[in-house]
């Protein structure tokens, strides 16, 4: 352990790299040392615009000279209008917002459980969730992830969800029952490896929502705002939610959740059901209307598509000619999952040393976020420094099985 890290005052919680960043531009972080690297972590989908995007940092600085906080004891016009916009874009009627990913998860978690008690049947609280999943590091959250790594040590798990094995539509049938409120659900896995089920499992959790009178919730934290080629990835799969949790790209950097649910959904909640302090920031909202400025003109999620597939055709090319290193390319617009044979930190940790900046998940698969104003020029880039990683690899792999 360095000097550095060992008289840090900062939790422990993170195996951080040793490298810092002081600055950024577009799809550039330049270090500390003066090194420069491509970064396709994108602070895990969260910069969805690169770094320091001249729009949001205009929005940015304007609104700080105007309001940096205010209660939602009091009306606000700027907050109305990004709910009014993201409703406008999607099959929502209300919002609520929040600060991160987790809150925006635990209010939809709530409202659904909320909505049933409202409706006479405060029996009907469980959720079914999927194995693979992350929803969050809140105690509901992770009680929803259901993963043992994250809940080992923090006592008994809120009670309230049942795990089952992602795409058994047959499972989900035999689960629910007179106390199930909800189904929740990422439409692409992150966390658990870019994996999802067939359409078709989307579309059997949607009917048996409505013959059962559930709620379908989709978590969109990472998913949402461009990262699969759409605004929302909902809109690729054809299957529409009750409640849908965003957060990450909303505020293209800066700390923004929200929870998106339609007028029924939404019925049961009334003053005093749910809050936030922070929830709503002037300068949180600000950024998360100049995102969608720039995401909604004409042509944006073309571009992301179009270099979504000039990714995985390259990608593919080098799976094929290193196969001691990859074996498969996985996911949808500008989230790539590589589903490694080596270690997936070996593989994260030799792409760092070729200044190309990934994140790995479960699987042993290693995330390429890229900005999605990644230019092709930069996804050339970024492949070329992927070929050098795998050729350091092979190599190390050679010398091992040599000796």
């Amino acid at each position: 352990m360095s000097s550095a890290a060992s008289t840090s005052h900062l939790l422990p919680v993170f195996a951080r790299a040793d490298v810092a960043f002081e600055r950024g531009e577009g799809v550039w972080l330049h270090a500390t040392s003066g090194e420069r690297y491509l970064d396709f972590t994108s602070g895990v989908a969260v910069n969805s615009l690169g770094h320091c995007h001249p729009h949001l940092v205009e929005a940015l600085q304007q609104q700080a000279t105007k309001l940096w906080h205010m209660s939602n004891l009091f009306k606000s016009p700027d907050g109305e209008r990004l709910a009014a916009r993201l409703c406008e874009q999607s099959f929502a009627d209300k919002v609520f917002f929040a600060n991160s990913g987790a809150e925006a998860m635990e209010c939809a978690l709530k409202m659904a459980r909320h909505y049933h008690f409202a409706k006479g049947n405060a029996e009907r609280t469980r959720i079914i969730t999927f194995e693979g999943a992350f929803h969050g590091r809140t105690l509901g959250t992770l009680a929803a992830t259901g993963s043992a790594k994250y809940l080992e040590g923090y006592g008994e798990p809120l009670s309230g969800f049942d795990q089952l094995p992602l795409g058994d539509i047959e499972a989900v049938k035999k689960a629910i029952g007179p106390t199930t409120a909800a189904i929740l659900i990422e439409p692409l896995q992150g966390e658990g490896g870019v994996r999802s089920p067939e359409t078709a499992f989307f579309r059997g959790l949607r009917e048996l929502c409505d013959s059962n009178g559930l709620l379908l919730i989709f978590d969109e934290v990472q998913t949402g705002m461009g990262r699969t080629g759409e605004l929302f990835a909902y809109k690729r799969i054809g299957v529409t939610p009750d409640l849908m949790s965003l957060a990450k790209a909303l505020g293209g950097g800066f700390p923004i959740g929200a929870c998106l649910a339609t007028a029924e959904a939404a019925s049961g909640m009334a003053p005093g059901s749910h809050g936030s302090t922070f929830g709503g920031n002037p300068l949180a909202v600000a950024s998360a209307n100049a995102v969608l400025d720039v995401m909604l003109k004409p042509g944006f999620f073309d571009h992301v598509k179009k270099i979504s597939l000039l990714l995985k055709q390259k990608l593919a090319g080098i799976v094929d000619r290193y196969p001691q290193v990859l074996s498969e390319v996985r996911g949808e617009g500008l989230l790539i999952g590589l589903k490694a044979v080596v270690p997936s930190p070996d593989l994260v940790a030799a792409l760092r040393d070729q200044k190309l900046l990934t994140v790995g998940a479960g699987d042993n698969v290693v995330r390429l976020l890229p900005p999605l104003i990644v230019s092709e020029a930069e996804i050339e880039e970024a492949v070329t420094r992927l070929e050098r990683a795998c050729t350091v690899l092979t190599g190390q792999a050679a010398q091992r099985e040599a000796v």
